[in-house]
Parts: structure tokens; sequence; C-alpha cells
């Protein structure tokens, strides 16, 4: 594993104290004691590897260690569009990332009456496969509907529906809570078809006043409120490659291609994101946990 002739090959244990995961003693212990893989090998003191290209795991879970590779959240605010750049002068998802120092694209979408968690990251391979449906990756929703919802509903929601372009089904479904003529409920589900959660709940006679994406797969979008960004961390990352199987491997060479899945509008914006025309913050990191209630107790704060 050692590439003496690249001249960006650096000590293992220095990689990945680099990345966080102690210091070179203690990675050199964890090199030692073989928990560490790269490229699908067992590592060895002494390897050298390429901090752009190599492919490290440490006890199984994905390490990046390519300085370049960005992984945000964004509590995306109704009213913004789900583009990097709007022809029409619309607030955009650049005026919250404009401060980043790489540019970055979004991991689908969220209509733009809709709000809650979007991935942006310049990490095309984990990108492409986060969004492909046949990694089934799976989204939760909060979503406000007319109450009460009879137990039939989520009968006929998991069995599956018919929509005009074709049928769809939820992964789960529960009721959050019922306050008189008023429900919030959680619509789970893998595919990303256009409204499909707000098409999904009319067909069955519930239609959508106020839809919020909470998680997407392993990422949670936590107390983190509207408008405000936050970094993934690690064991988020990691996640995010699991879910999408072990086979995911980001490069730099994946960065560049990464802006290929951007809307061809959006990539004939140019390499510099607009001025943020509102305030927005990478800070407000959440732990994750409670995701229902946190979501639940935002959409009460801002009826």
């Amino acid at each position: 594993m050692s590439h003496p002739g690249d001249g960006r090959a650096e000590r293992l244990q220095k990689v990945l104290a680099t990345a966080g995961l102690g210091s070179r003693r203690a990675c050199e212990e964890l090199i030692a004691a073989g928990r560490v893989t790269v490229d699908g090998r067992v590592a060895t003191l002494g390897d050298k590897v390429d901090p752009v290209e190599a492919v490290i795991h440490v006890d199984g879970a994905r390490v990046v260690i390519d300085a370049a590779a960005v992984y945000v959240a964004l509590n995306k605010p109704a009213g913004v569009v789900s583009t990097m750049d709007d022809e029409w002068g619309r607030t955009a998802l650049a005026d919250y990332v404009a401060e980043l120092p790489h540019r970055v694209f979004h991991v689908g979408r969220l209509d733009a009456d809709s709000e809650g968690l979007l991935l942006l990251t310049n990490d095309g391979a984990l990108a492409h496969r986060l969004m492909h449906p046949s990694y089934g990756v799976a989204k939760t929703y909060l979503a406000e509907v007319p109450g009460p919802v009879p137990a039939a509903v989520r009968r006929r929601l998991l069995a599956g529906v018919e929509l005009a372009d074709g049928p769809a089904a939820a992964d789960a479904f529960r009721v959050v809570e019922t306050s008189g003529r008023r429900a919030l409920v959680e619509v789970v589900l893998h595919e990303g078809r256009k409204h499909i959660v707000r098409r999904l709940l009319a067909e069955v006679g519930h239609p959508v006043s106020r839809l919020v994406r909470t998680a997407i797969g392993p990422v949670k979008l936590g107390g983190l409120k509207p408008g405000r960004t936050r970094r993934l961390t690690r064991p988020e990352v990691a996640a995010l490659f699991a879910v999408v199987g072990e086979g995911a491997v980001s490069t730099a060479r994946d960065h560049a291609a990464g802006a290929q899945a951007r809307p061809a509008r959006d990539h004939a914006a140019g390499a510099q994101a607009r001025p943020a025309r509102q305030p927005a913050s990478r800070g407000d990191a959440t732990s994750g946990s409670g995701r229902a209630a946190a979501a639940r107790s935002g959409v009460r704060r801002q009826r």
C-alpha cells in the first residue's frame, strides 16, 4: 500500500490523525491492531497512502480524509427554491452556503413550499447513490393534514395507491398527534418523484398544508433552525456511506464530476456562489436525537 512514487503519499497514521481519529500514536495503535483497511486491505504500520484517492475504513466505518470533501446539512425554509441559482432572483440555496470554501451542489430537492433537511456536497459519487432509487435511501417527513386520520389511511398508504404516474407506497406511516381538526403525521418513503408525499396524502383524502423533511437516511434535521446550515459529523458521513453500500468511493475526480449532477441552469451559473441576500450561518449543530419531537416543536413555533 506504499506509494513512494506518488508525491501526495503520506504516512497512514498522519492521515488518520489529521482526519481527527486521535493522536498519531493512537492511530498507530489502530493500525497495529488491524482495525484499519485501505482500499479493501488491512493496513500495516509504515504504509503510505494518497489522502485524496485512498478509501479508508476504521472498524468497518468509512473515513473521509480528503480535505476538499464537503458535507453540509441545511434546514431549507419555505419559499426557498431548490436550485443553486435562480434566474428569477428568488432566494436560492447558494444564499446559504456562499461562505463555504468549496463549491457544492444539492442532493435532491424540496419543492419551494416544503421545508426541512437538504444535503449539499461536492462528493459526486455519494450524491449519486443517495439520489438513485435503487439504493433505497429513506426520507422521513412530517406533514400537517386535516384530522382525525383513521387507521385505514395507514393501511392504504402502506399497501400502495395509484397515482397519475404510477403506483406509490409509503415505507412507514404513523400519526404523531391529533389536535381538533388538525393532525401531524410522519411519512417515510425512499422514492423521490415530484411532490410524492403531497400527492400520496391527497389521494387518501388528507391534503398537506405544511411539509417538513426531518431525515435523509441516518442524518436527522434535529434542532437545526430554518435557514441554518451545519457540517455533517464524521459518524454521519460514515453512516451515509454505509447506507448506500461500501462500494461508494469518493475521490477528487468525483468532486469534479459532481457538477454534472446539477441542473443545467445551475451548471451554467458559474463558479462563484452569489452573495447572500439574507443571513445564513453554519452553526447550530444538532445531536440528531428526538427527530419527531424536535420537528414537531418547530412546527408549533412557526405556525
